[in-house]
């Protein structure tokens, strides 16, 4: 057995060396020297593979503790949650399309459990981001609203139904209504981020104010940043006097005009309220997309 750094070890399968014809001539000594020099180059690409594949810090059976070490409140109903993972090495180890479940207390004291999307991904290293919108009688809204830094979350993961893979499609469309807008986020983040990835994001996200439009800035900074890869079309139903985007609610005159048509190379993609998911699954049906070009989070 190899001793490794950082208390590992690995263990290699019993070889004879002397039975492979190179060896023949070699004198023990220099045999040793093989073996040795073996060793060290499995030994190498490991640290490598761990390197590049460095192990997640969730668990799908058990929920596991991590500390709110910032909360940065965004609005009077919204904020940032920071946490730390394990070590400062450590990534969350959540594939893009899942999401994670957390673990609370209402304000009766009874445990809540809710699922969430980070809006980081693993290339965050040593820390992962909820952005959370709590609403006034939410019960896992409640016990987002008392944590504190210093503070642990309980969560368990990864689940979901999503898997994503680039290049799986030519193009999303992504409808979002409030706080559904984070596994949207996710997903945009991981393609814009990807420069090989070059499927192409259409994202109408609909809110009643402009205060309510969660990850405003970073939407628009991508919107500019990659204007050839992604477009955001923002609904309001109470706009400002000055608007350029949609007023009222998603119809389906926005989701033609906004929206990928329909083809086997195309995927819609539905995040909100349930009204609002049974409404936009109406439009699409309407507009002739079929089941297998529609997916609700």
């Amino acid at each position: 057995m190899l001793e490794l750094p950082f208390n590992m070890a690995l263990r290699f399968p019993k070889l004879d060396f002397k039975s492979f014809p190179f060896t023949e001539n070699l004198n023990p000594e220099l045999l040793g020297h093989v073996v040795a020099l073996v060793a060290v180059g499995f030994t190498a690409a490991y640290i490598y593979y761990r390197a590049k594949h460095p192990k997640g810090s969730l668990d799908p059976k058990n929920f596991k503790e991590f500390k709110l070490i910032k909360k940065t409140q965004l609005s009077h109903n919204v904020a940032r949650f920071k946490f730390a993972l394990p070590t400062p090495s450590s990534v969350l180890g959540l594939p893009v399309g899942k999401n994670i479940l957390a673990r609370g207390k209402d304000s009766q004291g009874e445990e809540v459990m809710r699922s969430y999307t980070p809006i980081t991904l693993d290339s965050n290293i040593g820390y992962f981001e909820l952005v959370v919108k709590m609403y006034p009688n939410g019960k896992m809204s409640h016990h987002f609203r008392q944590m504190k830094e210093g503070d642990f979350l309980a969560v368990r993961g990864p689940k979901g139904r999503f898997t994503y893979k680039p290049g799986q499609v030519r193009a999303f469309g992504m409808i979002a209504g409030g706080s559904g807008i984070t596994p949207m986020f996710q997903l945009i983040r991981a393609i814009l981020e990807n420069p090989k990835d070059k499927t192409k994001v259409h994202l109408v996200y609909a809110n009643v104010t402009v205060d309510d439009i969660l990850l405003k800035e970073e939407l628009d900074n991508f919107a500019n940043k990659f204007a050839q890869r992604f477009e955001v079309y923002h609904v309001l139903n109470k706009p400002p006097e000055q608007w350029n985007g949609g007023i009222g609610f998603i119809s389906k005159e926005i989701i033609k005009s906004h929206c990928p048509e329909p083809a086997q190379d195309i995927q819609i993609l539905r995040c909100g309220p349930p009204p609002m998911n049974k409404a936009m699954a109406t439009h699409l049906d309407a507009l002739g997309y079929t089941s297998n070009m529609q997916f609700e989070f």
